[in-house]
């Protein structure tokens, strides 16, 4: 199993950078560092299945398992969606379904630590080359939205 962790500390409130990684407009900005189009389709409840999608309907399919706002989220990744549909049962999904990415957010001294945890994936050296490259990218967009006023 593969663990990566990425933290940022932000000059500004947890409830901000909840919000600014939850909101709609806002998570749009911070993720198109993933993929432009990228966006989020849920209730954002606890227990409820979100939709992770690119500008063409293809994406992952998770579950909310935790939510402490405005401290930590954790999804559990169930499977991908290609074309809209999702599929929870192919070769490709099984080596990463019922992995966890969690935001744990602190505060420190009147600002804000961010943790992204990735944890449970086993995936090729390729996609975790990716993610060490654009998380830095990801946050930095987040920083920069969070920091501005």
């Amino acid at each position: 199993m593969e663990k990566l962790s990425f933290q940022i500390l932000l000059n500004a409130p947890r409830q901000k950078v909840w919000d600014s990684l939850w909101e709609d407009e806002s998570y749009r900005k911070w993720t198109s560092a993933f993929m432009e189009g990228s966006r989020a389709e849920s209730d954002w409840k606890k227990g409820s299945k979100i939709r992770f999608l690119d500008g063409k309907g293809s994406g992952m399919v998770s579950v909310i398992e935790e939510m402490v706002q405005p401290s930590f989220m954790s999804f559990r990744h169930e499977g991908e969606i290609k074309n809209g549909v999702e599929n929870t049962e192919n070769a490709k999904t099984q080596g990463w379904a019922g992995s966890h990415e969690n935001y744990t957010l602190t505060d420190v001294e009147g600002k804000t630590q961010l943790t992204v945890e990735m944890d449970g994936w086993s995936m090729p050296a390729d996609m975790m080359e990716y993610f060490r490259n654009t998380w830095p990218r990801a946050l930095a967009i987040l920083k920069e939205m969070v920091e501005k006023e």
